[in-house]
């Protein structure tokens, strides 16, 4: 009895051994390949069409309403890759002063920007810098970046998918690619406290702030054959 009682103690040991090396061996494992975006539009620079582009953000309204705005001048460079979306990068420059509002009441916009809001005298520019790039499915990928707003640097996360490209067309000889992209940050964060309720209240201006943008960009010129 005693000896059965020791094989059970020793095949219990050594599958509890088993277990754990393969439980630490796994962080080891060669990461799962990138997932390549489906499309005929090539890989290289990039510069948005502000013709066909949004940068809107949302902001809870005293628990009512989530209030919407946009910024209407802005530029941004795209390195694309589609056959690897992992090393893909993008940096945007936003003016503050293009700031459009749905029906100000007088000296609402100007009061937003003064420097008890954006400060944009001063801060003359919003910019956005990726410094990480992850495909998370088929065509989506997680953007990391510093976003400098208000003269102060914090890391901020955009989900994007890509919507598809061509590589040219006859009336419009240059590639062309979309994306949607989402994302928040607190504005306290950088140092846009005003107006933010008090804990457990809805009064005022909510710290979250929900970022929406829809974007084409033009690539490199089509390519005719010879």
């Amino acid at each position: 009895m005693k000896t059965k009682t020791l094989k059970h103690l020793l095949l219990l040991t050594a599958a509890l051994t088993l277990t754990t090396s393969s439980t630490w061996a796994a962080p080891n494992q060669a990461p799962e390949a990138t997932k390549p975006f489906i499309t005929e539009a090539p890989a290289g620079a990039y510069g948005i069409d502000p013709s066909h582009a949004d940068l809107s953000f949302r902001v809870n309204h005293l628990g009512f309403s989530a209030y919407t705005a946009r910024f209407t001048s802005f530029s941004a460079q795209l390195q694309f890759d589609p056959a690897n979306p992992n090393a893909m990068s993008v940096t945007a420059t936003i003016d503050p002063r293009s700031l459009a509002l749905p029906a100000p009441p007088e000296g609402f916009l100007d009061t937003l920007l003064s420097p008890a809001w954006l400060d944009a005298a001063q801060f003359r520019q919003i910019t956005f810098r990726s410094t990480h790039v992850e495909a998370t499915q088929t065509n989506t990928v997680r953007i990391s970046g510093d976003l400098t707003l208000h003269g102060v640097t914090k890391p901020v996360i955009l989900n994007a998918t890509f919507n598809g490209g061509y590589a040219g067309h006859p009336f419009d000889p240059n590639a062309r690619i979309g994306f949607s992209a989402r994302g928040n940050f607190n504005r306290s964060d950088f140092g846009l406290t005003m107006g933010i309720p008090a804990p457990g209240s809805t009064m005022g201006v909510g710290d979250t702030i929900d970022v929406i943008i829809e974007a084409e960009f033009t690539g490199p010129p089509l390519k005719t054959v010879q």
